[in-house]
């Protein structure tokens, strides 16, 4: 008889940092799996970071009669919303007729059915706007038409990612961020070799989900996957510009090819627009938004806008490279949003590999797989996440405006502006960042804003924060207003008092 070897390591290694390997590693740690999580980057340095920034039913879906996914995402809006009111919030979007696009009537009956679909109790149902009379018309070109206006959901698709992480940490998952896995040998179990820091190390798992969006391929290589490959990569890119109307609603266009192009307000000062969909090749390391995107976009912007802008206008910029599961469909833009998994139990050790899927969706998708693996891992809990609160949300949507009162109540030295963000990036975390200052000097040094060196202490130690790209960028949005001079302060700051701890 042969002996058996040693358990492994972990019960789940997932690869990727994004949305779905931490909405994975979250579900899987509070069932109680032991689970490890490695991301060659940060946290949602990827496409998490890089999409529209939006919780939506994916209106335009219902023409390619995608009904069963439109359904599902409608009805994850108001589950997410529940469960992560600091960084989701309602926005009402008016959708601007184009006779020569899409009729009135046949954006009606989308509406209707968007309405339909699945049950609210939360987002107001569609209804008409009168160009001439609303506020909302008063930018526009055209105003003596009737638009359209409907509901959906804003996230800090970052913070999203952020957060799941931080919850899986919380439920005992091992984290591992700026770690590459560089070899995997499938036998009984997977026995992986992972790099960090210039270091090498082994652990081994009963099962490998491969979850690392565009970069699925160049782990597939890794880990010796041969089956026959699936993925799509479509390029989407957004520009960001200051504030072009005023009003806390979306936009709507619909651009003469087809497709849809969304305004919304962003960061307070900005507006955000996108997006493009270019079937894309190469490292989507270094994706870019192309000099025509931008154009494209800023062209679609003004034929309905009365103010002129261009690419001159644009003050940020940013790409991301959607790895979809691909379906066959000629255009890019026709491809499937929804999500695919795969499952392989013939090669030794199951491989699930995660094609595909939506922000909207990232928590079915993880009772999905875990609903796919039951019979290859350990006993594992119920499914828990549709009601359970992400860190910080434990308070509802409706009281997001008592919330940050609160804050200025315990800290009465905030600025209603610094309030404000800060209870909406950390909910009742808050205090985990402030403890018990008094006076903006007890925060410690600034880096520009209100960016204070206390919450970058709380960013490192928390958040696997490490350099200011991901301070600036990924855990804030602070990156839009800071100067060169600060964000050089806040790397010297990281660099020499606190170095990278590789929690």
């Amino acid at each position: 008889m042969t002996e058996a070897g040693p358990p492994p390591d972990y019960d789940l290694a997932i690869i990727g940092g994004g949305i779905n390997g931490t909405g994975i590693a979250r579900d899987a740690a509070g069932r109680g799996l032991r689970v490890l999580l490695v991301e060659q980057n940060d946290l949602a340095s990827g496409t998490s970071s890089a999409s529209s920034k939006l919780i939506h039913g994916g209106l335009r879906y219902l023409e390619h009669g995608a009904f069963g996914m439109v359904r599902q995402a409608l009805a994850e809006r108001e589950v997410l919303l529940r469960t992560a009111p600091h960084i989701i919030r309602p926005l009402r979007f008016v959708l601007l007729p184009s006779p020569r696009v899409r009729s009135i009537w046949m954006l009606r009956a989308g509406l209707f059915l968007y309405d339909h679909l699945s049950p609210r109790k939360i987002l107001p149902a569609s209804a008409s706007v009168d160009l001439a009379h609303n506020a909302a018309g008063a930018p526009l070109r055209v105003r003596d038409r009737t638009a359209l206006a409907y509901s959906d959901c804003w996230v800090d698709d970052a913070r999203l990612v952020v957060l799941n992480a931080v919850d899986a940490a919380a439920r005992g998952a091992t984290i591992r961020t700026r770690t590459r896995c560089t070899h995997a040998e499938r036998g009984a179990v997977w026995r992986l070799t992972l790099e960090s820091r210039g270091k090498t190390e082994q652990a081994s798992a009963s099962v490998l989900v491969n979850a690392a969006g565009p970069w699925l391929e160049a782990v597939r290589d890794v880990i010796d996957d041969h089956a026959p490959s699936r993925t799509r990569l479509v390029k989407g890119s957004h520009v960001v510009m200051r504030k072009l109307y005023d009003g806390d609603h979306a936009y709507v266009l619909q651009a003469d090819d087809g497709r849809i192009v969304f305004m919304l307000p962003f960061a307070d000062d900005f507006t955000l627009i996108g997006t493009t969909d270019v079937d894309f090749r190469g490292d989507p390391a270094t994706v870019a938004p192309s000099a025509d995107e931008i154009a494209y976009l800023c062209r679609v912007v003004d034929a309905s806008f009365r103010a002129p802008i261009g690419p001159q206008d644009v003050v940020w910029s940013f790409a991301g490279v959607r790895s979809l599961y691909d379906d066959g469909a000629g255009s890019a833009k026709d491809v499937t949003r929804d999500f695919h998994l795969a499952l392989d139990t013939e090669g030794g050790a199951p491989l699930l590999s995660v094609y595909g899927g939506k922000i909207t969706t990232f928590r079915v998708l993880a009772e999905a797989a875990l609903a796919k693996l039951r019979d290859v891992l350990p006993p594992m809990t119920s499914a828990w996440t549709k009601t359970a609160t992400l860190p910080g949300g434990d308070f509802t949507y409706a009281e997001r405006d008592t919330h940050v009162a609160e804050a200025r109540r315990a800290w009465p030295f905030l600025s209603a502006r610094q309030a404000r963000r800060l209870a909406g990036h950390y909910g009742t975390r808050i205090g985990l960042v402030l403890g018990d200052a008094r006076s903006a000097a007890d925060l410690g040094a600034y880096f520009g804003e209100d960016l204070s060196e206390a919450e970058v202490r709380y960013l490192v130690a928390q958040e696997w924060a490490e350099t200011a790209d991901d301070i600036l960028w990924r855990r804030t949005k602070l990156g839009l207003r800071v100067t060169a001079f600060a964000a050089q302060r806040l790397s010297a700051f990281l660099a020499d008092v606190m170095p990278p701890t590789g929690r």
